[in-house]
């Protein structure tokens, strides 16, 4: 049976890592709402960049130069998974659900014949797939912190993807992301970023087609697609890094309040049993009193 004053120190160490936690659930949650609010005020932005480019398409078949974004290369051999999790832990399981998704991904499409490689974006994604397929990372970022350096960190990863691309190091690229959905709920999504997926807005396209929707475009579209599309990279993966922020700061939340209350019961368990122990000396300090006296 433990002693009195180990229970006690179980609980004096149970309830600092509660106040912990507690403090740190408060700083996720107001965090949320800022990255929240940025996440989803970059949503319809970067949707309707994608739908106008893809409305542009039919006219850029050539695939030279930056069209090349649009159109592609041609091939589908050699492919690009750039995952995106967090630089730091405690948020539950947000960043193990993307390194599953992204290794799951990469099986699949070795499985299909296809070369790729791995440009993690966070700290526990590089540390994960330096673990399992290190052999495979052709770059990696980490302490980008896009709440503070904002549209730049995701300027410096569209530059190197798209030098990567035109060097012809890859024919397509896709993101493994959470996007946000509620304070306690991301949703694993996987996104074709190069060349631009536009089987999704060809139908949006079709329905405004049907309601007689006509655009004229100033200047004419190449001219739009080179200025855009290399705008259009940066902007979705701008967008990415917004939605796993916010999905971070929630899970985070999520994951500290459960936490704390655990900490909570924990304490009321080793409280209980501390009474417990406690009385179980009282009653037999009593007892041997009363056995002496009786003998006397």
């Amino acid at each position: 049976m433990p002693s009195l004053k180990d229970i006690k120190t179980q609980i004096n160490s149970v309830g600092s890592t509660k106040k912990i936690t507690s403090a740190m659930k408060m700083v996720a949650a107001s965090k949320l709402r800022r990255s929240q609010e940025k996440a989803e005020a970059a949503r319809p932005y970067s949707s309707r960049l994608e739908e106008m480019l893809s409305s542009l398409a039919s006219s850029a078949a050539s695939g030279e130069g930056i069209i090349k974004l649009l159109t592609g290369t041609g091939n589908d051999k050699n492919y690009l998974v750039v995952p995106v999790s967090a630089d730091r832990g405690l948020c539950g399981g947000f960043n193990s659900s993307i390194n599953k998704e992204t290794f799951k991904l990469v099986k699949s499409l070795e499985s299909n014949g296809k070369n790729v490689q791995i440009m993690p974006v966070g700290k526990k994604s590089r540390d994960f797939f330096n673990r399992v397929m290190k052999d495979q990372i052709l770059e990696s970022f980490v302490d980008l912190n896009v709440s503070t350096t904002g549209y730049e960190s995701a300027l410096n990863i569209s530059n190197k993807l798209q030098d990567l691309y035109f060097d012809e190091k890859f024919d397509k690229c896709i993101l493994v992301f959470n996007k946000f959905k509620s304070a306690i709920s991301q949703e694993v999504t996987q996104q074709q970023l190069i060349p631009l997926d536009i089987s999704n807005s060809e139908k949006k396209e079709q329905k405004e087609t049907s309601s007689n929707a006509i655009y004229d475009y100033e200047p004419d579209e190449e001219t739009i697609l080179k200025d855009l599309l290399p705008k259009n990279v940066s902007t979705q993966i701008f967008k990415v890094l917004l939605e796993s922020d916010a999905g971070e700061h929630g899970a985070r939340m999520a994951a500290m309040d459960n936490a704390t209350r655990n900490a909570g019961e924990m304490i009321d368990s080793l409280t209980l049993k501390y009474n417990r122990t406690r009385q179980a000396f009282i009653t037999k300090e009593l007892i041997e009193i009363i056995s002496g006296a009786e003998s006397v």
